[in-house]
């Protein structure tokens, strides 16, 4: 299978002898930050360069001694699954001053230490380039101090920084996501998912949950979490409520807690919601409080109204039993999740190219996130983009306040007011459109939350909305039924596909499923699958020259575990998938953390798509996954066989399930148990459909909901420009579309132009982005491999990280 075709340049030229790095974590702790240390560590050993672990943050490094260590290859296993920071983060008020700095100079020259790692927040980063600055101006002054060799101010000349954002609050501009967000957002919702489940059998039952206290900053996570739970209103530091609100609270509390599913903080534009969701059957409200959300006069809106002053209003009022419940530090407790292990393992990698690249005249950079890609920012842009978003709260600027903090939160912000506030029958635009929607293909998580804000938002835009049960099969059948507002609440989070969904593709039916078109009036369709939904499209595009009713409106949202949908590099579903896959081998290895010698074989999903073996290897730490995409043979099982078991006290592998035809996991599982006896033994675990279940992700909750808003704004937009003379007739090649993610950008693809990059008989991708990171897999397992860095080495500015259709939620 053909790798994406680049002017490679590769780690030959990118010798780090000589070189000594030194990694530390800083601030507060957040998950994915001991998988940032691995690939520090493990790629820095790769290139040949010293590796030093920093314990306790600056506090270690102003110390020194033993806080200051060689680290080893084998010192960074089985850390990779750990939350928190293995070595440790201290706040340093010592490191702040010109004192401190001086002594941690003196330790880092001691060793030949040139080169830092940083991973914390703004403060611990600022601090870093501070430190940098006056790098040359430290080592005069020990010098004069005779605490070290004149010599030594020209052999350590220049210190390099590189740093990498961990914290679980996502407010660091320049990057979409940082380590740790979305292993908060697990927890969060894994607490509003148990909360609906106990409270669901009793009546009159209304639930608070808090943030942390004074945790403005936790405003991402909390409008995040609002998409992701449902949730029907939201406050955030940037969005303060009006004057008066509350008074509107407390006058509109028995509409307002009758009204709400899921209530995220306070909002006053209450209006005229009247609620029956208790009469629709409704049992539970819960109610999250964001605490440490200000008004628009930067008053603190917990000093007047606090999560037991709202329980105490609610129980008066209404006379519903209710909790609270404080998440605190809750958040940032766990294991990391499969999202933040890869990423921090990419921006670690990238972290390790930067500092080999690194010149005295280079400027110290973060690594960051842009879409599916990591790019290099000048720290101090990044640093002073971030202070001119809390300057602009202070100023009570909070449109631009919105604008600065990127276009993830922006589009975030945007598709939570879009889903989350019904209109009055009087204010919805009357369009006059019939449009369906549809899963198509396997079951996969974040389905359901794709056609909930499908329907929201088709009914948003004025449109007439039919959900199709059992995708085309329902369909020619006339399971075809109009889909209210109401009808889809509480589906975010729900599994699986409530719709149904089938496998079977239209052409051999066409002609019944023209009918139910023209019986409903069909004006665009809306597809939720995965490779079966795109091929669906072709057959309807076809199909046009026969049958006008397929001369509508249509586009693809991709939505398949196996991820092997031309057009996007990411769908719907694959990332609670991997967390299934990472969560498996995590128990496989705590298993077998008292065993020598024992080879897993574990086969994941995928098809002929080797996406999860190995994106979920990596994030697994497997020492080798085998998939169709890279032909391998007998040898390549010998070199796994030798740097797995003898050398190491277990061996995880992964297998997709069609990699190859004679090397299947039943015989490398009879291979490694008949050739390790008397050296290991091995065992073999077929993960099969548990990775198409369980609740969906919060990745995949918002990406499914984000992606199905964009497409049904691209649905009204085709619907009005192919409406003339009293009907919508759409013949031409760019009304049938398939919405993907590729690389910064979400893009509408027209299906025919695909057919060119589409491998029919694997049913996969020619050209795949993630094939780019199997040799970063195997580097971190030990291999002796070569990477393309050819995306490598450029310092980018903030402001060119953010074309005009990124949508940085979704990036992976």
């Amino acid at each position: 299978m053909a790798q994406p075709d680049s002017k490679k340049i590769f780690f030959e030229n990118l010798s780090g002898a000589g070189k000594a790095i030194a990694v530390l974590t800083s601030g507060g702790d957040a998950q994915g930050m001991n998988a940032a240390v691995r690939a520090v560590v493990r790629m820095g050993l790769y290139v040949g360069a010293k590796v030093y672990f920093i314990h306790e943050g600056y506090q270690g490094m102003v110390d020194g001694g033993d806080n200051i260590e060689e680290a080893s290859w084998e010192s960074v296993s089985s850390m990779l699954q750990v939350g928190g920071t293995v070595i440790g983060s201290a706040r340093c008020k010592e490191f702040r001053s010109h004192e401190g700095r001086l002594k941690a100079a003196h330790n880092l020259v001691q060793r030949g230490i040139t080169n830092l790692c940083v991973i914390g927040g703004d403060g611990s980063l600022t601090g870093a380039n501070l430190f940098r600055e006056e790098w040359s101006g430290l080592l005069k002054e020990l010098v004069e101090k005779g605490l070290i060799e004149a010599d030594a101010v020209e052999r350590y000349a220049a210190l390099h920084i590189v740093g990498m954002v961990g914290s679980i609050d996502n407010d660091f501009c320049g990057t979409d996501m940082t380590i740790g967000t979305d292993s908060a957002l697990h927890r969060i919702i894994e607490v509003v998912d148990a909360i609906m489940t106990t409270h669901q059998p009793h009546q009159k039952g209304s639930h608070l949950l808090s943030f942390h206290p004074h945790a403005s900053r936790f405003r991402y996570l909390a409008l995040v979490s609002a998409l992701a739970c449902g949730a029907d209103w939201v406050l955030i530091p940037e969005m303060p409520p009006e004057d008066g609100w509350e008074e509107k609270i407390q006058g509109n509390l028995l509409a307002w807690c009758l009204n709400l599913t899921v209530f995220l903080c306070f909002f006053s534009a209450f209006g005229n919601f009247v609620i029956q969701t208790r009469s629709r059957g409704t049992r539970l409200n819960i109610i999250i409080v964001a605490e440490g959300s200000l008004d628009r006069h930067g008053k603190p809106i917990t000093s007047t109204i606090t999560t037991e002053y709202i329980k105490n209003l609610v129980v008066k009022h209404l006379g519903f039993d209710t909790r609270v419940t404080i998440l605190g530090h809750v958040q940032r407790g766990g294991t990391p999740s499969a999202f933040d292990r890869i990423l921090a393992s990419r921006m670690g990698v990238e972290a390790v190219l930067a500092l080999l690249e690194t010149t005295a005249d280079t400027p110290a950079c973060v690594v960051s996130l842009c879409g599916n890609q990591s790019v290099r920012l000048p720290l101090m842009e990044c640093v002073q983009m971030t202070q001119e978003v809390q300057k602009a709260m202070d100023q009570k600027r909070f449109e631009e306040a919105v604008k600065l903090r990127g276009r993830s939160f922006e589009n975030n912000l945007r598709t939570y007011k879009l889903l989350a506030h019904r209109k009055p029958e009087s204010e919805l635009p009357v369009s006059n459109f019939n449009v369906a929607v549809l899963n198509v293909g396997a079951p996969a998580a974040g389905m359901n939350a794709a056609v909930r804000s499908a329907v929201r938002v088709g009914i948003s835009e004025g449109h007439k909305m039919f959900a199709v049960n059992d995708g085309f099969e329902g369909f020619y059948k006339g399971q075809i039924k109009e889909v209210k507002w109401s009808d889809v609440g509480g589906w975010t989070g729900q599994g699986g596909s409530l719709l149904g969904t089938k496998r079977t593709l239209p052409a051999k039916h066409a002609d019944k499923i023209a009918e139910q078109m023209r019986k409903y009036n069909i004006n665009a369709l809306l597809v939720i699958g995965g490779f079966e939904a795109s091929l669906s499209l072709l057959e309807l595009l076809a199909a046009r020259e026969k049958y006008e009713e397929f001369c509508v409106p249509m586009v693809v949202v991709p939505a398949t575990v196996s991820n092997n949908v031309p057009g996007s590099d990411l769908s719907i579903g694959a990332d609670t998938a991997l967390n299934a896959i990472t969560d498996t081998c995590d128990r496989i290895k705590q298993s077998a953390s008292g065993t020598k010698r024992r080879v897993f074989i574990i086969e994941t999903m995928g098809g002929y798509c080797g996406y999860l073996a190995t994106v979920g290897g990596l994030a697994a730490g497997a020492d080798a996954a085998y998939i169709y995409e890279e032909p391998f043979d007998i040898r390549d099982l010998q070199v796994t066989e030798r740097a797995g078991p003898p050398v190491r006290r277990r061996f995880v592998g992964t297998e997709n399930e069609n990699s190859n035809d004679n090397y299947t996991t039943d015989f490398i599982y009879q291979l490694y148990s008949e050739e390790g006896k008397g050296v290991f033994d091995c065992r073999k675990n077929v993960l099969g459909h548990m990775q198409q279940g369980g609740a969906p992700s919060p990745f995949d909750r918002n990406f499914g909901t984000k992606m199905s808003a964009k497409a049904m704004q691209w649905l009204s937009k085709k619907l009005l420009e192919t409406y003339r003379r009293g009907r919508v007739f759409a013949n031409s090649e760019d009304s049938c579309c398939l919405l993907g993610m590729l690389g910064r950008t979400l893009v509408f693809q027209p299906v025919v132009t695909l057919k060119d990059h589409t491998d029919f008989i694997h049913r996969i991708p020619k050209e795949q982005w993630w094939l780019k990171l199997r040799p970063l897999m195997k580097i971190l397992a030990k291999y002796k491999t070569s990477y393309d860095v050819s995306d490598s080495g450029q310092i980018e500015h903030v402001i060119h990280t953010r074309p005009k259709e990124s949508d940085a939620s979704v990036a992976m």
